[in-house]
């Protein structure tokens, strides 16, 4: 307690003051942007858009099985971080379904995407290095590079010419180069051009990190994403991937081309060293998932040419939606109170879907998000989501 004098009202500590946090908080508050925890029932009984659970495994028969029975050998919780005794059997045999999936490169496993981003973005790249990144990147990407010593440079929204001009100033200079995107952005459901980016890759030389959060079980052969359907899989330095979307359970996982990155990581990343691993059963419930979105070739583009015609149904709606396949749907409202006053609309007449503003995108850009499902019939909520929006002003 050396120092320290606790007293005065509530117990606060002497010298100490919120006024700066309290600050910004009244300022979120009176923008009408402050963040609440949903009630955990909102979505019983509804058609659910908010989640991102596309494939509808989190609930499928074969997952659950899986993760039960790893509970029943292993417990609730592995206890351990992964470099003690939280690395089991379910995580081993995991790692190798990865790998045969992808059939390239070595793999590690992480807690969620966010802090695999973060882990690999705030230790690889180095003092002299460069990292490029789409404007839309995933927070978590931001918040690694921030803890690094890299320069960071963010170019245009699926702006490939200007980060090629970029580059070209790079050529010759002290560094590496790094080039961070999305394969499907989790806000704007858009893709870049990943073969012009794998173009670039080999002209300019740059370590490519590729996230592939919201592609993965929606394009591909063997459905492992956007750089499988595109045949440039082998191109990408490291890809990150999520379970606990498409795949139904939890965690993440990144494929690295290099060993030594693998190994590096497992050495000086916080996030893997010192923490408690993920649960055997999340583990074994992802290879379940694996093994069932591998059986699904015939599939995916039926459900791409369903996002199509959402899309095309809510734009005769008279609603500004953009063109695309993916599972991500935008439906752009620019306003706050627009986007809540519609949120609610639809919540009212039983469907759910994502109400997004700032900060989280830029503003003046607040939407709905409609994350689909391959269980509905996509016209079909569609037109209803047109009836519960009518009267409305686009």
């Amino acid at each position: 307690m050396d120092g320290l004098v606790v007293g005065g009202k509530g117990g606060s500590v002497s010298g100490f003051s919120n006024k700066r946090n309290d600050q910004r908080l009244e300022e979120r508050v009176s923008a009408g942007l402050e963040r609440h925890l949903p009630d955990p029932k909102l979505g019983e009984g509804m058609v659910n858009l908010a989640n991102n659970d596309y494939l509808g495994l989190a609930n499928h028969l074969k997952v659950k099985e899986a993760a039960k029975a790893a509970i029943d050998l292993y417990g609730c919780s592995t206890a351990a971080s992964p470099l003690i005794t939280g690395f089991k059997q379910p995580h081993f045999e995991l790692q190798e379904r990865l790998l045969d999936w992808y059939g390239t490169g070595c793999v590690m496993l992480w807690n969620s995407g966010y802090v695999a981003n973060q882990a690999l973005f705030s230790a690889l790249p180095e003092q002299d290095d460069h990292v490029f990144a789409d404007r839309h990147i995933h927070h978590s990407v931001i918040a690694g590079l921030l803890r690094s010593k890299a320069k960071f440079h963010r170019f245009p929204h699926l702006d490939l010419d200007r980060l090629e001009e970029c580059l070209r100033k790079r050529q010759g200079a002290a560094g590496n180069d790094f080039v961070v995107t999305e394969s499907v952005f989790s806000m704007d459901g858009d893709c870049p051009d990943l073969t012009q980016l794998a173009e670039l890759r080999a002209r300019y030389g740059f370590a490519w990190i590729v996230d592939e959060a919201h592609a993965l079980g929606w394009y591909g052969e063997r459905g492992s994403g956007l750089l499988e359907q595109r045949g440039i899989l082998e191109q990408a330095d490291a890809v990150l991937g999520t379970f606990g979307k498409a795949l139904g359970s939890q965690g993440a996982y990144l494929l690295l081309r290099r060993e030594a990155w693998r190994r590096y990581l497992m050495n000086f990343a916080g996030e893997f060293i010192y923490s408690t691993y993920l649960a055997p059963s999340a583990a074994a419930a992802a290879a379940a998932a694996i093994d069932l979105t591998c059986r699904l070739s015939q599939e995916r583009p039926l459900w791409r040419e369903g996002s199509k015609q959402f899309r095309r149904k809510l734009r005769q709606g008279g609603w500004d939606v953009p063109n695309g396949d993916s599972p991500v749907v935008p439906l752009m409202l620019g306003e706050v109170e627009t986007a809540m006053e519609l949120a609610e609309r639809l919540r009212a007449g039983g469907v759910l879907a994502g109400m997004v503003r700032p900060p989280t995108v830029p503003q003046g850009t607040s939407r709905l998000r409609f994350s689909l499902k391959t269980n509905l019939s996509l016209e079909t909520i569609a037109d209803q989501i047109n009836q519960l929006l009518g009267g409305a002003e686009p």
